[in-house]
C-alpha cells in the first residue's frame, strides 16, 4: 500500500470511521494538516475500538489480523491490521533490522512471546522473514523452557538472540548457573522494555562476544515509530519515513517541539493504515529530538497514558478504574504512579491520597492491590519470577502528591528510574 497524502487519509477517516467523524466534526472540510487535527483522546479511542459495535474501524471486520496490547483483562486493547497493512508494517520494520546489526546469513532466535493475541513473537518473525537480508529464523518463543532454548542456541550456533530484556536475562542467568557461555552470539536485540546498565554485565558474562542493540521502536497499537540508530545510546531512534510522521509535543501546551533536547510526549500518524486509522495518536512515551532534520530522537520513558514496570504494561486509566472499584466510599482523592528501580529490578509504588481519616486504610490498600493483581495477573507472575518488586501502596495527603510547578496539575506518572543510564527501545509489545 503506497503512502497516502495526509489530506486524503483525513478525508477517508472522516467519511468511513464514526469515531473520527465525531472527533473532526468541528473541523472545516478543508482540514489537511496535522496541525489542524486534535490529538486523539486515548480513552475515547479505546471505547470506540471494540470487537462488537466498533466505531473506529473504517469498514466491516471481514479480513484482518487482530492483536491485543497491554490493557487489563477486563478492558483489553485490540488492534486490527488488514493483510496488506501487516505485510507493509513488518516489511518496513524488517528493513530497520539492518540498522540494528542484522547481517546476511545470521541465525536468529526469536524469544518474544506468542499467544493470547499478543503480537511481538509473530511481528518479529514476520519482520525477519521480510527483511532485505537473508537470515535463518528459529521461532523458539519466550515461553519455551530455558534449558531447551539454551540447547537450541548451542546446537545451531545462533548469532542473534531477540527478546525482552527480562527473557534475555533469565536465559543468561540459567546459562551462568550451569557454567556455560554462548560465544557464537554476536548480537542481542532487545524490545518491549528498557534494558538497564545493571543488566548488561550478566548478559556479557554469558554472551561475551555480543553487541547489545534495540531491535527497533514499534507498538501494535501505534505501529511503526523508530528505526535503531547505531551508536552507544540505544535509546536513540530515527522516524520511519515516509511511512509515519512522529511528533514530539509539549506536555503542557500541546504544541509541536522543534528544538533538540526538549522533552515532550510522542504522537504518531501512520500514512498507510486505513482499516484502523492512526492520526496524531499518543504513543504513551516521552522523547526528545537529538537531530530534528534527520528525524532522530531519544526515548525518555513512559508518559502519562501508561507505565511499563519490567515486562508489565499498565494503562493509567485502567489503574484509576481499579482504584475506584476497590474504593466505593470514595476515600481515595488522588492517585499517582511512581516507578522506581533498585536491586536490579523495577518496582511500582501506588501513591494514594486519602481524605484524612486513617481508619481502614490498610484494608483498602490490600483491596487495591488485589484488584490490580486480578485484573493484570502478569504483574504478580512477574513478582513470583523475580522480575519486578511487589506492588507497594503508600498513603499520603493530597498536598504531598507531586504536581507540575508551572500549572499546578497533578503529575499522574513519575518515572524515577535512572533514564540517563537506561538504554530504552520503546515498545515492541508482548
Amino acid at each position: 500500500m503506497p503512502v497516502q497524502p495526509l489530506a486524503e487519509l483525513i478525508r477517508f477517516a472522516r467519511l468511513n470511521s464514526p469515531f473520527y467523524a465525531d472527533l473532526y466534526a468541528g473541523l472545516p472540510a478543508s482540514a489537511a494538516r496535522l496541525a489542524d487535527l486534535p490529538v486523539v483522546p486515548q480513552a475515547e479511542f479505546w471505547q470506540a475500538n471494540t470487537p462488537r459495535g466498533n466505531r473506529l474501524l473504517t469498514g466491516p471486520l471481514e479480513e484482518a489480523v487482530v492483536f491485543k496490547s497491554g490493557g487489563t483483562t477486563g478492558s483489553p486493547k485490540f488492534s486490527f491490521y488488514s493483510r496488506e497493512e501487516w505485510r507493509e508494517f513488518t516489511a518496513s520494520f524488517g528493513a530497520g533490522l539492518t540498522d540494528a546489526g542484522l547481517r546476511a546469513g545470521h541465525r536468529v532466535a526469536d524469544l518474544f512471546y506468542a499467544g493470547d493475541l499478543y503480537a511481538s513473537y509473530t511481528f518479529i518473525l514476520d519482520a525477519l522473514h521480510r527483511s532485505p537480508v537473508a537470515n535463518v529464523r528459529l521461532p523458539i518463543g519466550g515461553a519455551a523452557p530455558l534449558e531447551s532454548t539454551a540447547q537450541t542456541l548451542e546446537q545451531f550456533e545462533v548469532e542473534v538472540v531477540a527478546g525482552t530484556p527480562t527473557t534475555l536475562c533469565a536465559l543468561a542467568d540459567h546459562l551462568l548457573a550451569s557454567g556455560r557461555e554462548v560465544p557464537s552470539v554476536e548480537l542481542l536485540l532487545f524490545g518491549g522494555e528498557g534494558l538497564y546498565q545493571d543488566q548488561q554485565p550478566l548478559l556479557h558474562k554469558v554472551f561475551p562476544n555480543a553487541r547489545i542493540s534495540s531491535i527497533g521502536y514499534a507498538a501494535v497499537d501505534a505501529g511503526l515509530l523508530g528505526r535503531p540508530v547505531p551508536g552507544p545510546d540505544t535509546r536513540v531512534h530515527r522516524a520511519f519515513t515516509p511511512e509515519t510522521v512522529v511528533e514530539i509535543l509539549d506536555e503542557h501546551t500541546g504544541e509541536p517541539i522543534d528544538t533538540e533536547g526538549v522533552p515532550g510526549r510522542v504522537v504518531v500518524t501512520d500514512l498507510r493504515r486505513r482499516l484502523m486509522p492512526v492520526l496524531r495518536y499518543p504513543v504513551g512515551d516521552r522523547a526528545e529530538w537529538t537531530d530534528v532534520a534527520a528525524g532522530r530522537f531519544r526515548i525518555l520513558g513512559r508518559a502519562q497514558e501508561g507505565v511499563r514496570v519490567g515486562p508489565v504494561s499498565l494503562y493509567t486509566e485502567d489503574v484509576l478504574d481499579l482504584v475506584r472499584a476497590a474504593d466505593p466510599a470514595g476515600r481515595v482523592v488522588g492517585v499517582q504512579l511512581v516507578v522506581r528501580r533498585w536491586e536490579g529490578r523495577d518496582g511500582l509504588v501506588m501513591r494514594l491520597a486519602h481524605d484524612g481519616d486513617a481508619a481502614g486504610l490498610p484494608e483498602l490498600a490490600a483491596a487495591v492491590t488485589t484488584g490490580v493483581h486480578t485484573a493484570r495477573p502478569l504483574y504478580p507472575e512477574a513478582v513470583t519470577a523475580g522480575y519486578v518488586h511487589p506492588l507497594t501502596v503508600t498513603w499520603v495527603r493530597p498536598h504531598e502528591l507531586a504536581v507540575n510547578p508551572r500549572t499546578g496539575k497533578l503529575i499522574r506518572v513519575l518515572d524515577e528510574r535512572p533514564h540517563d543510564e537506561a538504554p530504552h527501545d520503546g515498545r515492541t509489545q508482548s
